[in-house]
């Protein structure tokens, strides 16, 4: 399990099977020195497979998805952990199985390594706005806004100067509003906490949309109406006038001469 802290009071910390201490405290193994954690405040600790998180005092409030907790109790992948004012984001791990041996690489006959360019994880598509088919990949911490310091740049005044902030999650990306005027939308639902994008999912700030998309995975190509295609089908339609023109003119003329008598 990992934890990661949005507002940047700490790095990500990763327990397995070990307990760290986390407080104000500078013996402690995780010190978030800020107003409201108290020395000691909680532990976290991996136990049979299982996170914890267990309070060492009940004078400040640990909460577990806004909950206050007085035991130990059990964290999962995307649960929001309050320590004090701290707010932290439960992030769920791969870890390898003990013993598993390592593959060995392919032995290369031509003698020759090849190279193959790693693809990002996630990647922001732009499907709507100034950002209109431009695609971004996703780092594991990145800023949105119309700020030139932010990591994707949206030069519209109708965002925010550091409208929202990306966080890379096993899962997909969990987006953080970050104070903007407009608000961050996640599937057309406005956020006020952390909130998980899954691939597939829109992310709208204003009327800029992205959508959510995995590199290397299915992912369904829009349909194309080719130049030709029209062409042809107006080419159809053509003919179809045409046709309909000329059996309304030979009639009007069987008509007028005679021929054909009402």
């Amino acid at each position: 399990m990992k934890l990661f802290f949005p507002k940047g009071e700490h790095a990500p910390v990763e327990f397995a099977g070990e307990t760290l201490v986390v407080g104000s405290s500078p013996a402690c193994q995780v010190v978030l020195s800020v107003a409201g954690v108290l020395p000691r405040h909680c532990e976290v600790s991996e136990q049979g497979g299982r996170a914890l998180v267990t309070p060492l005092a009940m004078s400040a409030p640990t909460l577990l998805n806004n909950q206050p907790i007085s035991g130990a109790t059990e964290i999962k992948g995307g649960d929001l952990l309050m320590i004090g004012s701290v707010s932290c984001r439960a992030v769920a791990t791969e870890r390898k199985p003990a013993g598993a041996a390592t593959p060995r690489p392919p032995a290369d006959d031509s003698g020759q390594t090849r190279v193959r360019m790693a693809l990002p994880k996630y990647a922001l598509r732009g499907v709507s706005g100034v950002t209109f088919g431009k695609v971004f990949s996703v780092r594991p911490t990145m800023t949105v806004g119309r700020s030139q310091d932010c990591d994707i740049c949206i030069p519209s005044e109708e965002i925010s100067r550091h409208h929202a902030r990306l966080h890379l999650v096993p899962e997909g990306v969990m987006v953080e509003d970050t104070g903007s005027a407009n608000g961050t939308y996640v599937n057309d639902q406005r956020i006020s906490a952390q909130t998980l994008l899954k691939p597939g999912g829109e992310l709208r700030m204003d009327v800029v949309r992205f959508q959510l998309v995995a590199p290397g995975k299915d992912d369904p190509a829009p349909t194309v109406v080719t130049t030709s295609a029209r062409s042809k089908r107006s080419l159809a339609w053509l003919w179809i006038l045409i046709v309909v023109l000329a059996a309304a003119g030979a009639a009007f003329y069987a008509v007028s001469t005679g021929l054909v008598k009402i």
